[in-house]
C-alpha cells in the first residue's frame, strides 16, 4: 500500500494528487498534416521555407520548425519570389494564393481540410445569392481567411447572441450561416438558436462546421472537469480552441488556467486541491502534456488516470506536390 505522503527532493512531504488526463487531447489531424507539410517542404526544397503566419498556434511547435529551417512571416510580400511558402492551417483569403500565382511562386496550402470545407460552403451560398452570417471571433486568422473567400460585403460577422440582436436584416432577406471551426459548442448553439429565432428562413450548413477535434476535446474536458477543483489546459493564448477548453472547464465549476509550458504552473494553484484535470488544445504536442505531468509529480504524489470519451482515427492527405 502506498504511503499517504511521499517526500520531494528537499525531504518535504508531498501531498497526494489525482490527475485526470482528458482524451482525446492535443494534436488533431489538421495540425499533424500542417506540421508535416512544413517539414516535408524543407526536405524537398531545402531551407529556408517560408510560412505565412504561425503554421499552428503553438510556440513550441513554431520554434521547433524554425530550428529546422522555417521562416515565419505575416504577409506574402515578406517572401522572396524564388522561395517556397506554406499557408497556415487556419486558411487564407483568396487574394493570397492569387498573388502567389501572379508572382509564380511555389506555394503549399496547409489549410485544414475542415476549414477548406467551410470555404467551399461559403462560395456555394454566395452563388445562390445568399448573404452569409458568419459566427466567429473578430481578427482570428480563420475568420479573416473565410471572409476572404467571398466578395466584400457579402458576409457579416457575429460573435454573440447580442450581436444577432443588432443585425438589421429582415425575414425577407435570403440568409445563410456558417461558423468558425474552433468555437465553443455550447456558445455557438446559443448564437445559432438566436439566428434561427430571429430569421426563420436562414439556411444552415449541411453539417456542423465546428470540427470533430474541437467538439471532442470540449466533450473530454466536460467528462473530467466536474470531478476536478483545477483544470490545466496546455495551449497558446492565441489558440481559439485552447481558450474554449478553459471556458468549458470553468462552466463545469473548476478553476482553469491556460498554460504554454510546465514552468508556468504556480504551486499556489495546488493548495487544497486533491484532483487536477489536464488537457491540451489541438495545436499542443503530447510532449508538453508529459512535461506538465512530470512537473506535477515533482510537487505532489501523483496518481494518473486517463479518461477517454472517444477514439479519433481521422487522417488528412498531403498536397500532391509533396507526394508525387
Amino acid at each position: 500500500m502506498n504511503a499517504p505522503f511521499q517526500e520531494n527532493r528537499s525531504g518535504e512531504k508531498k501531498s497526494p494528487l489525482k490527475v485526470l488526463i482528458a482524451a482525446p487531447r492535443g494534436f488533431c489531424a489538421g495540425v499533424d498534416r500542417a506540421i508535416e507539410i512544413v517539414e516535408r517542404s524543407i526536405e524537398r526544397y531545402g531551407a529556408p521555407v517560408y510560412v505565412r503566419h504561425e503554421i499552428v498556434h503553438n510556440r513550441y511547435v513554431v520554434e521547433g520548425l524554425r530550428e529546422k529551417g522555417a521562416i515565419f512571416v505575416e504577409e506574402l510580400d515578406e517572401v522572396p519570389d524564388d522561395a517556397p511558402v506554406v499557408f497556415s492551417a487556419h486558411g487564407v483569403p483568396k487574394s493570397v494564393p492569387a498573388e502567389a500565382e501572379r508572382r509564380e511562386m511555389i506555394y503549399l496550402d496547409a489549410t485544414c481540410p475542415l476549414v477548406s470545407k467551410v470555404h467551399r460552403q461559403a462560395e456555394r451560398q454566395i452563388e445562390k445569392g445568399q448573404h452569409i452570417i458568419f459566427i466567429g471571433h473578430q481578427g482570428h486568422p480563420e475568420v479573416i481567411g473565410t471572409m476572404g473567400q467571398v466578395p466584400e460585403g457579402r458576409m457579416t460577422l457575429v460573435e454573440t447572441v447580442d450581436d444577432v440582436a443588432k443585425l438589421s436584416f429582415t425575414e425577407e432577406d435570403d440568409l445563410a450561416f456558417l461558423t468558425q471551426t474552433t468555437l465553443s459548442v455550447d456558445d455557438t448553439a446559443d448564437v445559432i438558436r438566436a439566428l434561427k429565432t430571429r430569421y426563420p428562413q436562414i439556411i444552415a450548413p449541411k453539417a456542423e462546421d465546428i470540427c470533430y477535434a474541437t467538439s471532442n476535446r470540449q466533450a473530454s474536458v466536460k467528462a473530467i472537469a466536474g470531478e476536478c477543483q483545477l483544470v490545466l489546459v496546455i495551449g497558446a493564448p492565441n489558440s481559439s480552441n485552447s481558450l474554449r477548453l478553459v471556458e468549458v472547464a470553468e462552466r463545469m465549476g473548476a478553476t482553469s488556467y491556460l498554460i504554454q509550458r510546465a514552468d508556468e504552473i504556480d504551486p499556489a494553484w495546488l493548495e487544497n486541491v486533491d484532483t487536477v484535470g489536464v488537457t491540451a488544445g489541438a495545436s499542443a504536442p503530447e510532449v508538453l502534456v508529459r512535461e506538465v505531468l512530470a512537473k506535477l509529480g515533482e510537487m505532489c504524489d501523483v496518481t494518473e488516470e486517463t479518461v477517454r470519451t472517444t477514439e479519433e482515427k481521422m487522417i488528412f492527405k498531403l498536397p500532391r506536390q509533396l507526394t508525387e
